[in-house]
């Protein structure tokens, strides 16, 4: 694996732990509206991250008027579907379901993944990246369990999952033209917006309220670390890695949750969450090329006859190679072992071995 490979793989399970560790923060925005709630957080973060578009001369605003109608398009269905869809879906699978069950559906997203992104390309799904999905897929499952839920529950815990796909592959098309922060940058602003129209629609003018201070600091949690840091590093991941590898690691959000649970009463870690987290972290290692060894550099061939003087023409071994160059006015070549950049004259080669360097 090289160096961009591994920041892919470590920014991409960093911004899933992230994600993973604010279902605390979830929990203490039980009572505030949704959409309001989801307006605000969006909102701020997208102002958070203005700052940090100052990059270069190519500014963000002569990279957004750039996109096509139909990447617009793109980037609101992105947000539509893969931020306030998703976590709607979510919402209201749990009114009819225990949370465990969406988070099973949303655990299978590596699978999805594994299968549609080389189905949109044209070419055959990697083999390594559909075994590892399925030990993703079955370490979610031991870690949350199933619980009580009825056909309600289930639809909206496939629409869950349709907006965790969404979130990765609809983002790859537009990640290219606009980078990490300025795509996160326009999709949060995008979503605020679409959740306040969608707030002022369910809920009228009670879409938004003053929060209590609790629910302040858990909007702040979730705009600037969840948010900001979460999306931009998830994105650089999938920048550096690809879609498919890169989704391996929403694997580790429930393996999050459940550690950081216990640190506020939410719930317990036990043997099946430790056994699930081992198989998840099996699975993410093993799809993302981390378990890979490179192969080792073989002896070298043997060299052409003519390139050196051992036997049979082969150089003696550990003997540099020589390189040929013409020397000037005379239609002959000079070959001589390179050292340092420098080439050391040898005697002028007979008219067969400037043949014998030309067929090279």
């Amino acid at each position: 694996m090289n160096a961009t490979s591994l920041r892919g793989v470590l920014l991409a399970a960093f911004a899933c732990v992230l994600v993973g560790a604010s279902f605390t923060a979830n929990s203490v925005l039980g009572d505030y509206p949704f959409a309001g709630g989801q307006a605000l957080r969006y909102g701020l973060a997208a102002l958070l991250l203005v700052p940090l578009l100052r990059d270069g001369t190519d500014r963000a605003s002569d990279r957004l008027r750039r996109l096509t109608p139909r990447q617009w398009g793109r980037v609101a269905l992105l947000a539509a579907v893969g931020m306030v869809g998703f976590n709607l879906a979510v919402l209201a699978a749990e009114q009819s379901a225990e949370p465990a069950v969406p988070g099973v559906f949303v655990g299978c997203a590596p699978i999805v993944v594994g299968v549609l992104v080389p189905l949109l390309e044209r070419r055959r799904p990697a083999r390594t990246t559909l075994y590892a999905a399925g030990l993703v897929a079955a370490g979610a499952f031991a870690v949350q369990g199933w619980g009580r839920t009825d056909a309600t529950g289930v639809l909206f815990s496939v629409g869950a999952l349709a907006g965790e796909v969404g979130f990765a592959v609809l983002a790859v098309p537009v990640l290219r033209p606009l980078g990490p922060r300025l795509l996160s940058a326009t999709v949060c602003a995008v979503a605020a917006v679409e959740s306040a129209l969608l707030g002022a629609v369910l809920d009228g003018g009670s879409f938004l309220r003053v929060p209590t201070g609790g629910e302040a600091a858990a909007l702040l949690w979730q705009a600037a670390v969840v948010t900001v840091i979460g999306f931009v590093c998830w994105y650089s991941g999938i920048q550096r890695i690809g879609a498919e590898r890169a989704t391996l690691f929403s694997g580790l959000i429930p393996v999050s949750a459940a550690l950081t649970a216990p640190l506020v009463g939410a719930g317990t870690y036990g043997l099946a969450q430790g056994a699930g987290s081992l198989l998840v972290g099996i699975g993410v290692a093993y799809g993302s090329g981390v378990l890979r060894r490179r192969p080792a550099a073989g002896p070298p061939g043997p060299a052409r006859p003519g390139a050196g003087g051992g036997a049979g023409g082969y150089p003696p071994p550990g003997a540099p190679r020589a390189f040929p160059r013409t020397v000037a006015g005379r239609g002959q070549t000079v070959s001589g072992p390179r050292r340092g950049g420098c080439v050391r004259p040898a005697p002028v080669s007979t008219p067969w071995a400037s043949r014998a360097w030309a067929a090279m």
